[in-house]
């Protein structure tokens, strides 16, 4: 009897899948911008149910990250295995640029950054064929249009995969589907029979996405475009279809000789916002006339398919939905905002504690650019996880009182400083419950230059409160939001209504999703006080 593959197969913002199977086991691994530990790879027998595995980046493998936007740092990873070794090549925005980290299980341990020096560009993406040779594909100006201008492009070099390096010149293989065309970039390269395929992404990560694919018998040379491109997108679909944004694929073939494409698209709610971000979709290839056909028939990213007629479901465990903070590892769901300095959080007597720091979390966005700076000190003082459904609670247990102007609570954290914060503090000698709105205006993003913003914050409720222990939670439904607290979870009082729509409005995008956490601040000044959390909640 068959199973059922359902869309989204990874909830949550993890986005623009790669995925490899090895022998009978499949793993994607997917972009996560500011948090830290970062890459998150997940395993599935199936292609239905999959269980993260590991975080391919943090701090014990030289992950610097830093918090700002929430759309910087790491994204478009692209997995591939040869010869028992795993490699992962990416770009961090938040450091050196473009590097190549490597492992002998998905599990790891994963090697520190190899920094690629010489491979210009974002999105860069690795190929192995069939005679071991390895090359490196990126994007970047590189088309010559014939008018005397360079345009944006994918371009592919021979690469030194042991000295980590190029081999030769970078070659322009394609420029885009369409003419004009946003964004080409993200591409994967594949050699199935006669062909050379490449598949790459464009016309921009948001409404107007799409996946395009081209071929050659030649690696070294121009691309033909299949006349069916795009050969993936919702963008003529609609502005309110309740799967939008769909692009930025990649092939896995089956043992059976199948093919399927995982891919990037959104869940939108109340037909405009996208709290979820970009999570994981999949779904069936055919091959006619050596051209791959995505979702044949329908053409379009359905809610469900039939599971591959040749594989076993294989169910797995869901992560926990409480974590009580027993063991002094993290759950690897669990995400910082930027690399914290090890001494602002600890893990005692099964609470986890973070330490009241200057970084706030609604401090200024600042501008994007590998020309900045790189810092240690941006980060703040914020644990937590990414909102997976549509409907959810989250909740926590703090033992927190503050003596000056240093508050601690519970956050929805959302793209371009948009925040729900609901927190402990001390006001006028009383101490108060208090609830947040935080949102910020802006023209352009901040990796285009001149990129200036302004934030606001609004009080939209408060309430004296004087005892120790405090539990505040956050439920949603849609963009409905209800915030309670109280002494303990089967008493709770509701502290006020929330539009959501303020925090997701259609400005914000969908690069990243909703997280959920837990955080401290001293609020421009670092505090020796510390907010203890008995428990984190999310079902």
């Amino acid at each position: 009897m068959s199973y059922k593959l359902q869309n989204p197969i990874i909830s949550g913002y993890y986005p623009d899948p790669s995925i490899i199977r090895v022998d009978d086991d499949f793993y994607i691994a997917v972009s996560s911008f500011e948090m830290c530990p970062g890459l998150p790879i997940f395993h599935s027998k199936d292609l239905a149910h999959w269980e993260q595995i590991a975080n391919a980046i943090g701090p014990e493998n030289g992950f610097h990250m830093e918090k700002n936007c929430g759309v910087g740092g790491v994204m478009a990873p692209t997995l591939r295995y040869h010869n028992g070794t795993y490699y992962i090549i990416n770009t961090n925005f938040a450091d050196k640029g473009n590097y190549i980290i490597t492992a002998k299980n998905p599990k790891g341990p994963w090697s520190e950054p190899h920094w690629l020096d010489d491979v210009p560009g974002i999105d860069a993406s690795i190929f192995f064929d069939d005679d071991d040779k390895c090359y490196v594909m990126g994007t970047g100006d590189c088309w010559d249009n014939g008018a005397g201008k360079m345009e944006r492009g994918i371009w592919v070099a021979e690469f030194d995969i042991e000295n980590f390096k190029l081999a030769s010149e970078p070659f322009t293989i394609y420029n885009s589907a369409l003419r004009n065309a946003a964004s080409p970039e993200s591409p994967h390269l594949y050699h199935i029979g006669d062909y050379y395929y490449l598949m790459i992404a464009e016309g921009g990560t948001e409404h107007y996405h799409s996946v395009a694919v081209a071929r050659s018998k030649e690696l070294f040379s121009f691309f033909e475009g299949n006349p069916a491109n795009p050969v993936l997108t919702h963008r003529h679909m609609g502005f309110r279809s309740p799967i939008i944004n769909v692009g930025h694929a990649d092939f896995v073939q089956l043992k059976d000789g199948s093919w399927y494409a995982v891919m990037l698209a959104s869940r939108l709610i109340d037909g405009e916002c996208k709290n979820l971000g970009r999570e994981t979709f999949i779904c069936p290839v055919i091959w006619e006339r050596d051209w791959p056909v995505f979702t044949p028939e329908t053409g379009k990213v359905e809610w469900e398919y039939d599971g591959p007629a040749s594989l076993e479901e294989c169910k797995v465990d869901a992560p926990a939905a409480r974590e009580d903070f027993d063991s002094d590892k993290l759950s690897l769901d669990m995400v910082f905002w930027g690399r914290p300095q090890d001494d602002i959080w600890k893990i005692e007597d099964s609470k986890l504690e973070l330490k009241c720091v200057h970084q706030k979390l609604e401090d200024d966005i600042r501008p994007m650019s590998f020309e900045v700076e790189l810092s240690d000190d941006n980060y703040v003082a914020f644990l937590g996880k990414r909102q997976t459904q549509i409907d959810q609670t989250f909740s926590c247990q703090m033992s927190f009182v503050p003596e000056g102007d240093e508050t601690a609570g519970l956050a929805l954290v959302q793209a371009m400083n948009h925040q729900l914060q609901i927190f402990r503090c001390l006001e006028n000698g009383k101490q108060m419950i208090k609830a947040v709105v935080v949102t910020a205006d802006y023209e352009i993003p901040p990796f285009i230059p001149g990129f200036e913003s302004t934030t606001h914050t609004n009080v939209v409720a408060e309430v004296p409160y004087d005892k120790s222990d405090v539990v505040i939670q956050l439920e949603m439904h849609g963009e409905d939001f209800v915030v309670r607290y109280g002494e303990n979870e089967s008493n709770l009082t509701e502290l006020c209504k929330v539009d959501g729509h303020v925090i997701n409005p259609e400005k914000v995008g969908c690069m990243t999703g909703t997280l959920v956490g837990m955080f401290a601040t001293g609020n421009g000044v670092d505090v020796d006080n510390w907010a203890k959390f008995d428990w984190f909640d999310r079902k």
